[in-house]
Protein backbone atom coordinates (compact mmCIF):
# COMPACT_ATOMS: atom_id res chain seq x y z
CA UNK A 1 0.00 0.00 0.00
CA UNK A 2 1.56 3.32 -1.40
CA UNK A 3 2.44 6.09 1.81
CA UNK A 4 1.62 9.45 1.95
CA UNK A 5 2.47 11.88 5.34
CA UNK A 6 -0.45 12.94 6.54
CA UNK A 7 -0.98 15.93 9.46
CA UNK A 8 -3.84 15.60 11.82
CA UNK A 9 -2.73 18.44 14.08
CA UNK A 10 -1.11 22.34 13.18
CA UNK A 11 2.01 22.22 14.81
CA UNK A 12 5.96 21.82 14.34
CA UNK A 13 7.79 19.29 12.26
CA UNK A 14 6.44 16.40 14.81
CA UNK A 15 3.51 16.40 13.23
CA UNK A 16 4.31 15.00 10.34
CA UNK A 17 3.41 11.42 10.01
CA UNK A 18 3.91 9.20 7.39
CA UNK A 19 0.61 6.58 6.87
CA UNK A 20 -0.23 3.82 4.32
CA UNK A 21 -3.25 5.40 2.33
CA UNK A 22 -5.36 3.59 -0.36
CA UNK A 23 -5.25 5.44 -3.83
CA UNK A 24 -8.15 4.44 -5.74
CA UNK A 25 -8.95 4.82 -9.45
CA UNK A 26 -8.86 8.95 -10.79
CA UNK A 27 -12.56 10.30 -11.83
CA UNK A 28 -13.43 11.70 -15.13
CA UNK A 29 -11.28 14.84 -14.89
CA UNK A 30 -8.29 12.92 -12.98
CA UNK A 31 -4.76 11.33 -13.61
CA UNK A 32 -3.66 8.85 -11.17
CA UNK A 33 0.48 9.88 -10.18
CA UNK A 34 3.50 7.85 -8.87
CA UNK A 35 5.16 10.63 -7.51
CA UNK A 36 9.13 10.19 -8.18
CA UNK A 37 10.51 13.80 -6.56
CA UNK A 38 8.29 16.07 -4.26
CA UNK A 39 9.42 19.82 -4.60
CA UNK A 40 9.94 21.09 -0.62
CA UNK A 41 8.80 24.56 -0.12
CA UNK A 42 8.69 26.78 2.58
CA UNK A 43 4.83 27.08 2.15
CA UNK A 44 4.87 23.89 3.39
CA UNK A 45 5.88 24.74 6.72
CA UNK A 46 2.91 27.56 6.73
CA UNK A 47 0.48 24.65 5.89
CA UNK A 48 1.98 22.68 8.57
CA UNK A 49 2.51 25.28 11.07
CA UNK A 50 -1.24 26.53 10.84
CA UNK A 51 0.29 29.78 10.00
CA UNK A 52 -2.05 29.05 6.34
CA UNK A 53 -4.66 27.03 8.24
CA UNK A 54 -6.50 24.34 6.46
CA UNK A 55 -8.74 21.83 6.89
CA UNK A 56 -7.44 19.10 9.29
CA UNK A 57 -6.41 15.67 8.95
CA UNK A 58 -4.26 16.77 5.72
CA UNK A 59 -2.06 15.30 3.64
CA UNK A 60 1.07 17.93 3.08
CA UNK A 61 2.87 19.52 0.16
CA UNK A 62 2.11 20.98 -3.12
CA UNK A 63 4.88 20.11 -5.68
CA UNK A 64 5.78 16.71 -7.31
CA UNK A 65 7.04 15.01 -10.65
CA UNK A 66 6.59 11.61 -11.70
CA UNK A 67 4.52 9.05 -14.19
CA UNK A 68 0.67 9.06 -14.74
CA UNK A 69 -0.48 5.70 -13.73
CA UNK A 70 -3.85 6.10 -15.02
CA UNK A 71 -6.06 8.54 -16.88
CA UNK A 72 -9.55 9.59 -16.00
CA UNK A 73 -12.74 9.31 -19.01
CA UNK A 74 -12.60 13.01 -19.49
CA UNK A 75 -9.14 13.76 -20.00
CA UNK A 76 -7.42 14.14 -23.21
CA UNK A 77 -4.45 16.08 -22.89
CA UNK A 78 -2.32 13.36 -21.09
CA UNK A 79 -2.13 9.69 -21.88
CA UNK A 80 -0.87 6.63 -19.33
CA UNK A 81 3.56 6.76 -18.95
CA UNK A 82 2.95 10.33 -19.34
CA UNK A 83 5.92 12.54 -17.15
CA UNK A 84 4.27 15.20 -15.51
CA UNK A 85 4.71 17.82 -13.02
CA UNK A 86 2.52 20.11 -10.80
CA UNK A 87 2.84 22.28 -8.06
CA UNK A 88 -1.14 23.12 -6.81
CA UNK A 89 -3.79 22.71 -4.72
CA UNK A 90 -5.25 20.15 -3.54
CA UNK A 91 -2.38 19.43 -0.81
CA UNK A 92 -0.88 15.99 -0.81
CA UNK A 93 2.15 16.13 -2.93
CA UNK A 94 4.45 14.19 -0.04
CA UNK A 95 2.71 10.72 -1.20
CA UNK A 96 4.58 7.78 -2.93
CA UNK A 97 1.11 7.88 -5.35
CA UNK A 98 -1.81 9.85 -5.35
CA UNK A 99 -4.72 11.32 -7.91
CA UNK A 100 -4.92 14.78 -8.54
CA UNK A 101 -6.65 16.92 -11.00
CA UNK A 102 -5.52 17.01 -14.75
CA UNK A 103 -5.80 21.17 -14.83
CA UNK A 104 -3.00 21.20 -12.40
CA UNK A 105 -0.63 18.90 -14.05
CA UNK A 106 2.33 19.95 -16.95
CA UNK A 107 4.21 17.46 -19.50
CA UNK A 108 7.84 17.30 -18.71
CA UNK A 109 9.70 17.47 -21.97
CA UNK A 110 12.63 14.85 -22.53
CA UNK A 111 15.94 16.15 -20.92
CA UNK A 112 14.10 17.19 -18.08
CA UNK A 113 14.30 14.62 -15.15
CA UNK A 114 11.62 13.92 -12.80
CA UNK A 115 14.29 15.37 -9.58
CA UNK A 116 14.72 18.90 -11.67
CA UNK A 117 11.14 19.33 -11.98
CA UNK A 118 10.17 18.75 -8.94
CA UNK A 119 11.91 21.81 -8.07
CA UNK A 120 11.53 24.20 -11.09
CA UNK A 121 7.83 24.09 -10.94
CA UNK A 122 7.20 26.02 -7.14
CA UNK A 123 10.31 27.96 -7.33
CA UNK A 124 10.45 28.62 -11.33
CA UNK A 125 6.77 29.51 -11.51
CA UNK A 126 7.19 32.09 -9.08
CA UNK A 127 10.20 33.61 -10.61
CA UNK A 128 8.41 33.44 -13.86
CA UNK A 129 5.14 35.56 -12.96
CA UNK A 130 7.66 37.87 -10.55
CA UNK A 131 9.83 39.03 -13.25
CA UNK A 132 7.73 38.72 -16.55
CA UNK A 133 3.84 39.72 -14.83
CA UNK A 134 4.28 41.22 -11.53
CA UNK A 135 7.72 43.17 -12.46
CA UNK A 136 8.55 43.17 -16.07
CA UNK A 137 12.13 43.06 -15.59
CA UNK A 138 13.63 44.89 -18.72
CA UNK A 139 17.36 44.90 -19.47
CA UNK A 140 19.99 47.35 -17.91
CA UNK A 141 17.42 47.26 -14.60
CA UNK A 142 19.36 46.79 -10.82
CA UNK A 143 16.90 45.12 -8.45
CA UNK A 144 16.77 43.91 -5.12
CA UNK A 145 15.93 40.28 -4.08
CA UNK A 146 15.96 39.35 -0.68
CA UNK A 147 16.83 35.63 0.35
CA UNK A 148 19.24 35.56 -2.51
CA UNK A 149 20.68 31.75 -1.64
CA UNK A 150 17.18 30.08 -1.73
CA UNK A 151 15.47 28.45 -4.49
CA UNK A 152 13.99 31.19 -5.45
CA UNK A 153 16.51 33.07 -5.30
CA UNK A 154 18.73 31.03 -7.59
CA UNK A 155 16.63 30.58 -10.34
CA UNK A 156 16.15 34.83 -9.88
CA UNK A 157 19.25 35.87 -10.68
CA UNK A 158 19.85 33.34 -12.77
CA UNK A 159 17.02 34.31 -15.30
CA UNK A 160 17.57 38.19 -14.50
CA UNK A 161 21.09 37.63 -16.13
CA UNK A 162 20.00 36.18 -18.75
CA UNK A 163 17.82 39.05 -20.08
CA UNK A 164 19.88 41.55 -19.45
CA UNK A 165 19.39 42.79 -15.31
CA UNK A 166 21.49 43.08 -12.38
CA UNK A 167 20.32 41.59 -9.14
CA UNK A 168 21.49 43.00 -5.65
CA UNK A 169 21.15 39.69 -3.43
CA UNK A 170 20.00 39.52 0.28
CA UNK A 171 21.41 36.42 2.35
CA UNK A 172 21.05 35.68 6.25
CA UNK A 173 24.41 34.74 6.91
CA UNK A 174 27.98 34.21 5.64
CA UNK A 175 28.14 31.21 4.30
CA UNK A 176 25.34 31.78 1.89
CA UNK A 177 27.18 34.50 0.10
CA UNK A 178 29.17 32.60 -2.04
CA UNK A 179 26.44 30.46 -3.36
CA UNK A 180 24.23 33.70 -4.18
CA UNK A 181 27.31 34.96 -5.65
CA UNK A 182 27.46 32.10 -7.98
CA UNK A 183 24.30 32.32 -9.41
CA UNK A 184 24.66 35.31 -10.48
CA UNK A 185 23.89 38.33 -8.13
CA UNK A 186 26.04 41.48 -9.47
CA UNK A 187 26.25 42.27 -5.07
CA UNK A 188 25.23 40.26 -1.76
CA UNK A 189 24.98 41.52 1.51
CA UNK A 190 24.15 40.21 4.45
CA UNK A 191 21.23 41.55 6.30
CA UNK A 192 22.06 40.39 9.88
CA UNK A 193 25.50 42.33 10.10
CA UNK A 194 24.95 45.52 7.68
CA UNK A 195 22.27 47.73 6.79
CA UNK A 196 21.07 46.74 3.57
CA UNK A 197 18.98 49.16 2.52
CA UNK A 198 22.02 52.01 3.29
CA UNK A 199 24.01 49.63 1.02
CA UNK A 200 21.68 49.16 -1.45
CA UNK A 201 21.46 53.09 -1.90
CA UNK A 202 25.49 53.24 -2.12
CA UNK A 203 25.23 50.81 -4.83
CA UNK A 204 22.54 52.61 -6.79
CA UNK A 205 24.16 55.91 -6.30
CA UNK A 206 21.80 56.79 -4.17
CA UNK A 207 19.25 56.32 -6.58
CA UNK A 208 17.35 53.60 -5.21
CA UNK A 209 15.90 50.28 -6.69
CA UNK A 210 12.62 50.00 -8.99
CA UNK A 211 11.12 46.71 -7.67
CA UNK A 212 11.96 45.10 -4.28
CA UNK A 213 11.25 41.05 -4.50
CA UNK A 214 10.98 39.87 -0.99
CA UNK A 215 10.36 36.68 0.40
CA UNK A 216 11.72 37.15 3.71
CA UNK A 217 9.12 39.59 5.14
CA UNK A 218 9.21 41.14 8.49
CA UNK A 219 12.75 41.52 8.96
CA UNK A 220 13.02 43.22 5.31
CA UNK A 221 10.01 44.99 4.43
CA UNK A 222 10.72 48.41 6.22
CA UNK A 223 14.06 48.65 4.63
CA UNK A 224 12.52 47.37 1.27
CA UNK A 225 10.60 50.14 1.43
CA UNK A 226 13.34 52.82 1.91
CA UNK A 227 15.62 51.54 -0.53
CA UNK A 228 12.78 51.67 -3.32
CA UNK A 229 13.05 54.84 -5.65
CA UNK A 230 9.92 56.90 -6.27
CA UNK A 231 6.71 54.80 -7.69
CA UNK A 232 9.17 52.11 -7.06
CA UNK A 233 7.22 48.49 -6.43
CA UNK A 234 7.32 46.41 -3.25
CA UNK A 235 6.64 42.85 -4.10
CA UNK A 236 6.14 40.76 -0.98
CA UNK A 237 5.88 37.10 -1.88
CA UNK A 238 6.70 35.10 1.31
CA UNK A 239 7.01 35.15 5.60
CA UNK A 240 10.14 33.74 6.12
CA UNK A 241 10.99 35.72 8.84
CA UNK A 242 7.21 35.74 10.19
CA UNK A 243 4.14 37.57 8.97
CA UNK A 244 4.31 41.30 7.83
CA UNK A 245 3.33 43.89 10.30
CA UNK A 246 0.27 45.85 9.75
CA UNK A 247 1.29 48.41 7.00
CA UNK A 248 0.30 52.38 7.90
CA UNK A 249 -0.05 53.58 4.32
CA UNK A 250 0.07 57.79 4.40
CA UNK A 251 3.45 56.91 6.64
CA UNK A 252 4.96 54.15 4.56
CA UNK A 253 3.60 53.78 1.20
CA UNK A 254 2.11 57.56 0.29
CA UNK A 255 5.82 59.45 0.34
CA UNK A 256 6.96 57.93 -2.59
CA UNK A 257 4.10 56.71 -4.20
CA UNK A 258 5.02 53.28 -4.02
CA UNK A 259 3.36 50.11 -5.22
CA UNK A 260 3.03 47.20 -3.47
CA UNK A 261 1.51 43.72 -3.91
CA UNK A 262 1.45 40.63 -2.77
CA UNK A 263 1.21 37.74 -5.52
CA UNK A 264 1.05 34.35 -5.76
CA UNK A 265 1.47 31.28 -8.34
CA UNK A 266 -2.20 30.88 -8.40
CA UNK A 267 -3.35 34.29 -9.58
CA UNK A 268 -0.96 33.99 -12.72
CA UNK A 269 -1.29 30.95 -13.69
CA UNK A 270 -5.03 29.79 -13.74
CA UNK A 271 -5.98 27.18 -16.07
CA UNK A 272 -3.50 24.47 -17.74
CA UNK A 273 -2.93 26.54 -20.72
CA UNK A 274 -1.24 28.91 -18.58
CA UNK A 275 0.22 26.18 -16.66
CA UNK A 276 1.76 24.32 -19.44
CA UNK A 277 3.15 27.88 -21.20
CA UNK A 278 4.94 29.17 -18.10
CA UNK A 279 6.25 26.07 -17.55
CA UNK A 280 8.06 25.53 -20.68
CA UNK A 281 9.44 28.55 -20.79
CA UNK A 282 11.37 27.56 -17.36
CA UNK A 283 12.49 23.72 -19.14
CA UNK A 284 13.64 25.85 -21.81
CA UNK A 285 15.70 28.10 -20.01
CA UNK A 286 17.19 24.81 -18.10
CA UNK A 287 17.83 22.59 -20.95
CA UNK A 288 19.84 25.70 -22.78
CA UNK A 289 21.68 26.40 -20.22
CA UNK A 290 20.14 29.79 -19.26
CA UNK A 291 19.00 28.47 -15.67
CA UNK A 292 21.25 25.83 -13.81
CA UNK A 293 19.93 23.65 -11.09
CA UNK A 294 21.39 21.93 -8.36
CA UNK A 295 20.36 20.22 -5.72
CA UNK A 296 21.71 20.72 -2.42
CA UNK A 297 19.81 17.53 -0.66
CA UNK A 298 17.59 14.82 -1.15
CA UNK A 299 15.75 13.23 1.87
CA UNK A 300 13.30 9.58 1.88
CA UNK A 301 9.86 10.56 2.31
CA UNK A 302 10.06 9.06 5.37
CA UNK A 303 12.43 11.82 6.88
CA UNK A 304 10.23 14.82 6.16
CA UNK A 305 10.52 15.92 9.97
CA UNK A 306 14.08 16.41 9.37
CA UNK A 307 13.63 18.23 5.74
CA UNK A 308 11.24 20.70 7.52
CA UNK A 309 13.65 21.30 11.09
CA UNK A 310 16.42 22.31 7.92
CA UNK A 311 14.11 24.20 6.31
CA UNK A 312 13.13 26.48 9.23
CA UNK A 313 16.42 26.74 10.65
CA UNK A 314 17.98 27.77 7.43
CA UNK A 315 20.48 24.87 6.71
CA UNK A 316 19.02 24.24 3.06
CA UNK A 317 21.24 26.55 0.66
CA UNK A 318 19.14 25.55 -2.38
CA UNK A 319 16.87 23.31 -3.80
CA UNK A 320 16.42 20.40 -2.09
CA UNK A 321 13.56 17.29 -2.44
CA UNK A 322 12.07 14.72 -1.10
CA UNK A 323 12.31 11.12 -2.65
CA UNK A 324 9.25 8.47 -2.20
Amino acid sequence: MPKSIIIKNSGGPEVLKLQDVKVGSPGPDEIKVTNHAIGLNYIDTYHRSGLYPIKLPSGIGLEAAGKIEEVGSNVTEFNKGDNIAYASVPLGAYAQQRIIPSKIAVKVPDGISHELAATLMTKGLTTNYLLTKTYKLKAGETVLFHAAAGGVGQIFAQWANSIGAKVIGTVGSDDKIKIAQENGYSNVINYTKNDFAKEVMKITNNEGVPAVFDGVGKNTFAGSLSCLKVRGMMISFGNASGPLDPIDVPKEIQPKGLYLTRPSVGQYFTNQKELQEGANQIFEKVKYGKIKIKIFKRYKLSEAKSAHADLESRKLMGPSILIP
